[in-house]
Formats: C-alpha cells, sequence, structure tokens
C-alpha cells in the first residue's frame, strides 16, 4: 500500500488499482470561515474523481468538510460508522452521496484486496480533548457520545490505523481490539495537537497563558506516545489539527497551544520511552508519496518556513471574511424575541442531565445589555454591563452579534461547539475551572 499526504487528516490510500480518502478537507474557510490550510492547499480534485470510496471519521468540519464535499464526485461511496445518530449520515447524504455505514469494528471490502474496519471512540470526556462544549447533540447523559471514530484499512497483508483525533484515553479500549486483531501494524497516522478554544480564547494572565500552552503541547504528544507504544506500528506519522486561523480572529494564532508538525515529529523522535530499534517517525510534504513495502518517501521533507507563514497569515488570511460577516447586524428585539424558547431547550437539557450550578452565564448582547442565565431553575435576566462587575462566580461569553443571532437560531446556522472550536467566542470565567455541564447545556440554546 501507498500513501499520499493531502491536507490535515486527509491522506489518499492506494493498493493496486483500489484506493480509499480520508476526510477530505481541501477548502478553506471551514468552522465559519476561520480554519485554513497551511500550506496551502493544492490538492487537484480532478485527480480523484475516480477513487473507490471517502472515509469520514467525524462530523467535525475539518474532516466532513460540505465547502470540499460540494466538489467532489458524487458517485463516490462515502463510509462512515453507524452511529447511534444519524446526524452524520444524514449531512453527507443531503450533499448527493451514498452513504455505507459500518457497524463497530466490522471489517467490510472496498474494492478488490482493500478493506476497512471502523470503531468508535468510547468513553466521551470533553476534559480530555478540551473541545468544551462537546460534540454529541443527542447526548442524555454525561456518557459515551461515540462522536468520533478511528479506523483500520489493510490488503490482507499491510495494516494502516488511523486515529484520527480520538484522544488516547477515550480511545485505548477501541485502539487495544485492533492491536488484538491484527499481528502486525506497517503504519500509524495520529493526531499531535489540539483543536480547542483554549487557551486562546480565554482571559488569561500571560503567565496562565503560557503554562496552559505548555500543558496542552506535552497532553497532546505525550497521547501520541502513548499510540505508539500500544500499537507498536512500523512506521508512524502525525497528522491532522495542521490548520491556522484566519479573518479577524486570526491574532489569535499566536496564543494557541500549538507546535509545527516537524517539532511534533522530532519529539517523538527523541522520546525515551518510544523503540526507535523497532518504530520510525516521518512526516511528508503535501502530495508526497510513502511506500509501505520499500520503506521509502518520493521526496525528502521541506520543513516550514515560519516567517513566511506569518507573513501568509498577516497578508492573505487576516483579510478573508467570516460566513456570517456578510448578515445583517441584529438589534437587540432579534435576541429578545427567541430567548424564551432558547431557555425552554437549556432548561430542558440542564433537566435532563439532572445538572446544576452556582455559576452565572453572562452573554453579552448590543446596547450594553447582558443576558443573564442561571442553571439552577432561576429564570433568565437582561441585564447592564455594569452591573456584572461584582459578581465572583461566572462565565461570560461575547462574540460577534451576526453569529450568536445564527447561534440562538439553531444548529441549521451555527452550532455552540463549532463556533468554539473555531475560535469564534471569547471566553472570561471565574473561577478558572471548567464546568462540563454548563457547556452541554449551552448546547441547546437556541430556538
Amino acid at each position: 500500500m501507498k500513501i499520499k499526504y493531502l491536507s490535515s487528516a486527509s491522506v489518499l490510500i492506494q493498493d493496486g488499482n483500489s484506493s480509499i480518502l480520508t476526510d477530505p478537507w481541501f477548502v478553506d474557510g471551514e468552522f465559519y470561515g476561520s480554519w485554513n490550510n497551511y500550506p496551502p492547499c493544492t490538492v487537484n480534485l480532478n485527480e480523484l474523481e475516480n477513487i473507490d470510496g471517502i472515509y469520514i471519521s467525524h462530523i467535525h468540519p475539518d474532516h466532513f468538510s460540505v465547502k470540499t464535499l460540494k466538489k467532489m464526485n458524487k458517485t463516490i461511496p462515502v463510509f462512515i460508522h453507524k452511529f447511534h445518530a444519524d446526524f452524520l449520515k444524514r449531512g453527507i447524504e443531503r450533499l448527493g452521496f451514498n452513504v455505507i455505514e459500518v457497524e463497530h469494528n466490522t471489517r467490510i471490502n472496498i474494492k478488490d484486496d482493500l478493506h476497512i474496519r471502523i470503531l468508535a471512540a468510547d468513553n466521551c470526556d470533553p476534559s480530555l480533548c478540551l473541545k468544551y462544549f462537546g460534540c454529541g447533540i443527542a447526548e442524555k447523559t454525561f456518557g459515551s457520545t461515540t462522536i468520533d471514530t478511528l479506523c483500520a484499512i489493510d490488503n490482507d497483508n499491510e495494516v494502516i490505523i488511523n486515529t484520527n483525533d480520538c484522544p488516547f484515553q477515550i480511545a485505548e479500549a477501541s485502539a487495544s481490539k485492533i492491536k488484538n486483531y491484527y499481528k502486525k501494524i506497517n503504519f500509524l497516522l495520529f493526531g499531535y495537537s489540539s483543536a480547542t478554544a483554549y487557551p486562546q480564547c480565554f482571559e488569561l494572565s500571560d503567565d496562565e497563558l503560557q503554562k496552559s500552552q505548555q500543558e496542552i503541547v506535552k497532553k497532546f504528544l505525550s497521547q501520541g506516545e502513548s499510540y505508539i507504544n500500544l500499537l507498536k506500528p512500523d512506521f508512524y506519522m502525525p497528522f491532522a489539527g495542521r490548520y491556522v486561523l484566519g479573518g479577524k480572529n486570526s491574532n489569535l494564532e499566536k496564543r494557541r497551544a500549538k507546535i509545527e508538525l516537524e517539532d511534533a515529529l522530532d519529539y517523538f523522535q527523541n522520546s525515551s520511552i518510544i523503540d526507535h530499534t523497532l518504530q520510525k517517525g516521518l512526516i511528508l510534504n503535501q502530495n508526497s508519496i510513502f511506500d509501505i513495502a520499500s520503506g521509502q518517501s518520493d521526496q525528502k521533507y521541506i520543513p516550514i518556513d515560519k516567517e513566511e507563514k506569518n507573513h501568509y497569515i498577516e497578508t492573505e488570511l487576516f483579510t478573508r471574511k467570516y460566513d456570517y460577516e456578510n448578515d445583517e447586524d441584529p438589534k437587540i428585539d432579534d435576541f429578545l424575541n427567541l430567548i424564551p424558547k432558547c431557555h425552554e431547550r437549556f432548561e430542558s437539557k440542564r433537566n435532563q442531565l439532572n445538572f446544576s450550578s452556582n455559576t452565572k452565564i453572562l452573554i453579552h448582547l448590543p446596547e450594553n445589555k447582558i443576558l443573564l442565565l442561571h442553571p439552577n431553575d432561576s429564570s433568565p435576566e437582561i441585564i447592564q454591563k455594569q452591573n456584572t462587575e461584582n459578581f465572583n462566580q461566572y462565565l461570560s461569553i461575547k462574540t460577534d452579534f451576526r453569529l450568536l443571532y445564527r447561534l440562538m437560531r439553531g444548529p441549521q446556522y451555527a452550532h455552540w461547539n463549532n463556533a468554539e472550536i473555531g475560535s469564534h467566542l471569547k471566553f472570561s470565567r471565574k473561577p478558572n475551572i471548567y464546568e462540563r455541564g454548563l457547556f452541554y447545556c449551552l448546547n441547546f440554546f437556541h430556538s
């Protein structure tokens, strides 16, 4: 088998005349316009017209990229896990594709000798992946959402494992099943970085920011080490999460908890807990190919020029507009009309989870107004901004009012989780502690 690296979590896996593409994201501007590829994507979609399948791991837009899939051949079958909720399936079908749902841990044929096995990630816990709103919009408890998946692709002889965005602590059980099924794993693809709004979108001191950045980077690198040590592949490649922020929030890029891909590889190659005589790390240029049989790539990797990257962000990406920036500016009355239904849904989810908190939720509205939510059965209030100065336990959320109006109108316009991941929401909280229930309930604060 051969692996061609395309962008972020997207690779083309080829075996003879058979092929499957993973998580295609080639069109900039996902997460309402803020996420962009770097290096700039040069994938030729015409070369992907006749592939035999597409694997989409989960619903986040850098994996399920609507903007990309709209440009692709709709006769290509799309393989996904058979999730409990069918929102990913319906989303792909709306684009005109035929979706093949794969039962958990079931190996099915793609074409000729090429097969795929898809496993759901278990024991979902947003404190591990740091996507604070959580991803399971159908979740009924604080249990598993099976929102993400990992997969094994094989040709009866060689095996490629793709863990996507799955944090090791969530997916260890599923990864162990794969390890027990295959005698040998030839190639491992795994994520190496965070895709979260923390810390760049949170009000933190310089010391808190630096500490958070270091802790998060180390956390995700440690997860990569754990995957390598569990699966013991011949070769491994960190990938996925290789994005840069554009638009008016591109200045947050320097506050993100991130390192360059080559710095991640350097960490793994110098790790004292990886057996470097057995596991060899590599990364590929965009459109470069690695041949598993020969153990060779067709190009020498070219490291990112950081000055060139910063120049591209400042001159090219900064000028780009977000999806909602062409909307009309909403008025305060537009929000007041939505609040009753939003609060009804919020309360329904809060009661469903049996969650209560003394933390006040402050959502900034036009005209220096604040929407005050009490997650404890009390009614919402509209107060003046200056009346919040003495609050000692709160979560404050600011965003562009045009996006907020979309969020409050419903997920078909914008979803809180995607707005957070896209770095569109600015947070301040006191104390600086993550309350999972607050964010889960806010997912349902829409009409």
